[in-house]
């Protein structure tokens, strides 16, 4: 018999799930259910394993000290967040598809040409964000449809911009109850003026239908039990975790974990949800449920949940349908995530909560639940793991009594199981460090908005996500940026503390002592991360920004090739091509035509010109650029280009 060493022994765990996860998953599929479950089996197992160890194991001993209130605390805040990721784990064990099922039913559109109302809710969103929309509203390839748009702004200037497009523009006295009460505004007087149509299709003010959207989306309506059908948001912009980090190229956007994997496998489970733009609705539905409901900042979710209790279902078409702009700007970012923690908290205490008297089935109750333990556990979780090292360093407090041998044994199989089947049904989303900071950045706020909606949820208002305008300059989030300066400072003061005073806290933590050590240095590289992220870059102000366009350019007599990257106004920018300040040229687009241009600024091959365009050319260049097939932007994470982003990033973060 072979007797391994116990420093090999400790590591068997981890090298089973590294095997397992670079010898078989990669060749096998990830649609099956049974291989799902398997992998889930294992991520679970060690999970419960890793929490059974920590409990017995790594705690102080239950007492009125600061080791067990620290202990203690940490230890309660960590399991529930591994609850919630248990949670999480059975939802991904299912995946569902609908696209079958459009392509079945159809017939049953182009026969029936149900009447649909596009309504496009607006406040204080700027023309070159509109006109992107309204445009691609127009370019639908479905003939009965009218659009609408709903201007809580009131502004003179929109309705005549409407007017020349063709396009309804509808304002109403008062801005009660925000989007969803200004939705509901335009269905009631389509009700007054008997024009109520057979489903609403709702786009943000800032999100471009593709060409085949309606079609797509109402073939799935056949089925008279379904009140809503909902797709994926794509961006054509990077986010600011993606554009301050230099990783746009190489990491998807943070939503993209939840629209391509989390929905599709909440439609399986029959606990698919609204997610606002980019949805449509069944008009009969509304009528029975009352329109929009006003109860929660986040009225889509909350719709999900009130047609569920009239018998109707929301089901997903993860085909990408629309884009849209991403929040351009690192508080919106934060107040866009704050405001749908505070909404979901909200539905807690409503008819479509887990604990409402209402026939609600149980797998709805646990879709609000699971919802709202991401929300209550992850970020406040995510705080813990900075502030809880500080504890030992500062004041010699025990979070985690455990000797490395144990924590490998231990907690290592645990992540890494974790990692592995996070990564096996989301084809390699989940990054360590970029996914922390993507957390850790807006902890804080949605940590306060998580207790403030369960404890308050009434009088809370509805706070708009600003989009587009022009951010052309390096700007420094300090309010946001601050506190992980301090932590960052902190922590580096208490590692200094530590290493260089070994005799004060040896004896009392032992070997726990190099756990902390691990823990601090992770910290640093994650709070080094986010302090670059409060360091926005600046961003072309486009009105066209997704995929380029390959055009032909004529300088004098010669015909060059060039990539189109970006239109702003009376501007655009070329790539691939590179001339003299000064020259005119023409740029000839396939469908639109020919512009004449100016070179005002030459780069390293590519060029930004001044031009003259014509409202018609910008409407044909939105309807090409972003209404057609395909998605924009990154769908999976390039370990490589992001390796190189990060280090280019941390070197000019460095050097500014």
């Amino acid at each position: 018999m072979i007797i391994l060493p116990e420093w090999l022994l400790v590591w068997v765990p981890s090298l089973l799930v590294i095997g397992i996860g670079i010898t078989a998953l990669p060749w096998l599929s990830r649609e099956n259910t049974w291989l799902r479950l398997a992998v889930m089996a294992l991520a679970v197992f060690f999970s419960l394993r890793y929490l059974v160890w920590r409990f017995a194991e790594t705690l102080a001993p239950f007492g009125f000290t600061a080791d067990a209130l620290a202990s203690w605390l940490f230890f309660a805040i960590e399991a529930a967040t591994a609850l919630s990721s248990l949670s999480a784990f059975l939802v991904l064990s299912r995946h569902r598809s609908r696209s079958d099922d459009a392509d079945r039913n159809l017939s049953w559109v182009t026969t029936r040409q149900p009447r649909v109302a596009v309504v496009i809710a607006t406040y204080n969103e700027e023309w070159t964000v509109l006109e992107r929309t309204i445009a691609g509203a127009l370019a639908c390839k479905y003939f009965n449809k009218t659009i609408h748009v709903l201007d809580d702004g009131r502004r003179d200037w929109l309705e005549e911009r409407c007017r020349a497009m063709g396009v309804e523009h509808v304002t109403r006295p008062d801005n009660l109850h925000s989007k969803a009460g200004n939705i509901n505004h335009f269905l009631r007087e389509a009700r007054r003026k008997g024009e109520a149509p057979d489903f609403v299709a709702v786009l943000d003010a800032d999100f471009v239908p593709h060409h085949d959207f309606l079609t797509r989306t109402l073939a799935l309506f056949a089925d008279e039990t379904i009140g809503l059908v909902q797709t994926p948001q794509h961006f054509f912009n990077p986010d600011p975790i993606q554009h301050n980090l230099g990783i746009s190229r190489s990491y998807p956007d943070e939503q993209r974990f939840f629209f391509d994997y989390m929905q599709p496998s909440r439609d399986a489970w029959g606990i698919a949800v609204c997610c606002g733009t980019s949805s449509v609705v069944r008009w009969t539905a509304l009528e029975k449920i009352g329109d929009f409901p006003t109860d929660s900042v986040t009225e889509d979710y909350m719709l999900t949940g009130t047609l569920k209790l009239f018998g109707y279902s929301t089901v997903y078409l993860n085909e990408p349908l629309s884009e849209g702009l991403a929040p351009e700007g690192l508080k919106e970012y934060i107040t866009q995530r704050s405001r749908w923690c505070l909404g979901l908290m909200q539905i807690m205490h409503t008819d479509a909560g887990p604990l409402s008297p209402k026939a609600l089935r149980l797998r709805d109750r646990w879709s609000v639940l699971d919802s709202c333990l991401y929300w209550l556990t992850t970020f406040p979780f995510r705080l813990a793991c900075i502030v809880f090292p500080l504890l030992y360093w500062f004041f010699g407090v025990t979070v985690v009594d455990a000797r490395l041998a144990d924590v490998i044994n231990f907690f290592a199989p645990y992540y890494l199981a974790t990692m592995v089947y996070l990564n096996f049904v989301s084809v390699g989303m989940f990054v360590p460090i970029v996914n922390d900071i993507s957390q850790l950045v807006g902890a804080w706020e949605i940590s306060v908005s998580a207790i403030t909606g369960l404890f308050r949820p009434k009088g809370h208002a509805f706070k708009v996500t600003m989009k587009g305008g022009d951010r052309d300059k390096i700007v420094v989030q300090w309010p946001i940026m601050r506190r992980f300066v301090a932590f960052f400072v902190l922590t580096v003061t208490g590692l200094l503390i530590g290493l260089t005073s070994d005799y004060l806290f040896d004896a009392h933590a032992g070997e726990g002592k190099v756990v902390i050590l691990f823990w601090t240095i992770y910290n640093l590289l994650v709070l080094g991360g986010t302090m670059l992220v409060c360091i926005e870059l600046p961003r072309t102000a486009s009105i066209l920004r997704s995929r380029p366009e390959l055009v032909r350019v004529w300088v004098g007599d010669e015909v060059r090739s060039a990539w189109l990257l970006d239109i702003h106004f009376e501007a655009l920018r070329l790539r691939g091509i590179s001339l003299p300040i000064g020259t005119p040229f023409i740029c000839e687009v396939s469908g639109v035509g020919k512009i004449d241009g100016i070179v005002t600024l030459s780069l390293t091959a590519s060029i930004d010109a001044q031009i003259q365009i014509t409202p018609e050319q910008r409407e044909d260049l939105i309807e090409k650029l972003h209404t057609g097939s395909g998605t924009p932007g990154t769908s999976a994470a390039g370990l490589a280009g992001l390796t190189a982003g990060l280090l280019r990033r941390v070197i000019a973060g460095t050097i500014h």
